[in-house]
């Protein structure tokens, strides 16, 4: 399996100090190398890697000012999807832009979504949604309109983290100096508690550390600049807690996973992802205000750090988000091999291809013959089938995987995996896919007539209605 590593060139991979896009991108690419894949890094030139590393710009550009972004952008992404042809898939972590190069080559490319910086990005993602493959780093962090193959949560090396059983002396702030992330609730917690702060992290906005941050420093209110992998250990594991009182929907955060496997409690507000890492009264406590989040503070000494370093072991480690990778890789590979024999059967029978995509997914013909067809239906999370009927045959269906959701004749229906229902010749019915993983189910088909144009639709989500 060859590998096309598309990495973001704002930091350098592995990022010195601050760059969460950069430092996953590197943990995935040396996991892999580490079991035996051909990877290829796209990166700055300055990375550090034991895969291939294919550098176009010299620095990173939030480090140098005379990098222009545009130029070095366009340089670098086109680097890899010229070179397109010399690998099986390219997984991009470097946000929408290099969709728009996707349709430009037959190699497939998966996306990790890190995160939506704006609504007016998605319509790119919609426009490729179908062609390319995504991922979502949390389940709140998928956007309704889009369709994902997985949700992988990011993973950390936890060798790089030390348990440390017994608490120390101050609370923690590490993030970004930024309104989103909530530096000011931090400072607030501290002063209503008596308790010492330390505030780690780039000032992403200036003019809220000046407003916010700035005027309340003193002994006991401590701003250290961002924090590298030379310091992370000590100074996460060594803080009571991570304070994480969020304003915005977290797409994951990976400071609270670190400092949970120093065995760190992590008291945070639940929005997004938060309660997907944090499990509230164990490894941390999820606070909806100020109030709450000070309450929590003296109960701190409930929790046990050697748990919260165990949550991590089972759900945040790196091999566990390489393996997961892995298996995405080839469920992506199969998919295309599907597509490929859809597109050959279809060249020589037309009227009844092998595989066809659909707005609501796809199906896949496994067999026909004389008055019968075998489908595979594949239906996407929470999309649905027109409301429909046929004149000339009846179907069989079985559920192999999810639950589906059936309307005959006005009448919903429940299947679950291992059941079936039969749908009458003329009946009115559809079927809707209300999980959040795919709906497999295996139609057989009986009639005279078993054309795809023998369907009349009485309702559908896609305008198609006959």
């Amino acid at each position: 399996m060859r590998i096309a590593m598309l990495a973001p060139i704002s930091w350098r991979v592995p990022p010195r100090h601050y760059g969460p896009w950069e430092r996953v991108v590197s943990l995935i690419t040396e996991g892999l190398v580490a079991r035996g894949v051909d990877v290829t890094l796209f990166a700055t030139a300055d990375s550090i890697t034991r895969a291939r590393l294919v550098g176009v710009c010299p620095r990173p550009y939030s480090e140098d000012p005379s990098i222009d972004p545009k130029v070095w952008e366009c340089l670098h992404i086109s680097a890899v999807f010229e070179r397109a042809d010399e690998f099986d898939l390219i997984h991009n972590h470097f946000d929408f832009l290099p969709l728009s190069y996707s349709g430009l080559v037959k190699t497939p490319v998966l996306t990790t979504i890190h995160g939506f910086s704006s609504e007016r990005i998605v319509p790119v993602y919609e426009k490729y949604d179908g062609r390319a493959y995504y991922v979502s780093i949390s389940n709140a962090d998928r956007h309704p309109r889009l369709h994902y193959v997985a949700t992988v949560y990011h993973g950390i090396p936890l060798e790089e983290f030390t348990l440390r059983r017994e608490p120390g002396d101050y609370l923690l702030f590490f993030g970004r100096i930024h309104h989103d992330k909530g530096a000011r609730e931090a400072i607030e917690v501290a002063r209503r508690t008596g308790e010492r702060l330390i505030i780690a992290g780039i000032i992403q906005d200036q003019e809220y550390f000046a407003r916010e941050v700035e005027p309340y420093l003193n002994e006991r209110i401590r701003y250290i600049g961002s924090v590298g992998p030379d310091r992370r250990d000590e100074i996460l594991g060594g803080a009571k807690a991570l304070l994480h009182l969020i304003n915005f929907n977290e797409p994951f955060g990976l400071s609270m996973v670190e400092a949970m496997a120093c065995g760190t409690p992590v008291i945070a507000t639940p929005r997004g992802s938060v309660p997907e890492i944090v499990v509230d009264g164990e490894t941390g406590f999820l606070v909806r205000s100020i109030d709450e989040a000070v309450s929590a503070i003296a109960r701190i000494k409930e929790l046990d750090r050697a748990r919260a370093r165990l949550h991590v072991e089972r759900n945040f480690s790196q091999d566990r988000m390489v393996e997961e990778y892995l298996r995405v890789y080839k469920e992506v590979l199969r998919m295309e091999e599907t597509k490929r024999e859809g597109s050959a059967r279809s060249s020589t029978a037309a009227t009844s291809p092998l595989y066809d995509e659909r707005p609501w997914g796809s199906f896949t013909v496994l067999d026909e013959g004389r008055g019968y067809k075998v489908k595979r239906i594949e239906v996407l999370p929470h999309k649905r089938l027109s409301y429909q009927r046929h004149a000339h045959r009846s179907e069989h269906w079985m559920m192999v995987q999810g639950t589906g959701k059936v309307t005959l004749d006005g009448r919903e229906i429940i299947v679950p995996t291992g059941e079936t229902i039969d749908i009458p010749q003329g009946a009115a019915h559809r079927i809707e896919n209300p999980g959040d993983e795919k709906l497999i189910f295996i139609e057989i088909q009986r009639g005279d007539y078993l054309g795809e144009d023998d369907i009349v639709r009485l309702e559908d989500d896609f305008g198609r209605v006959s």
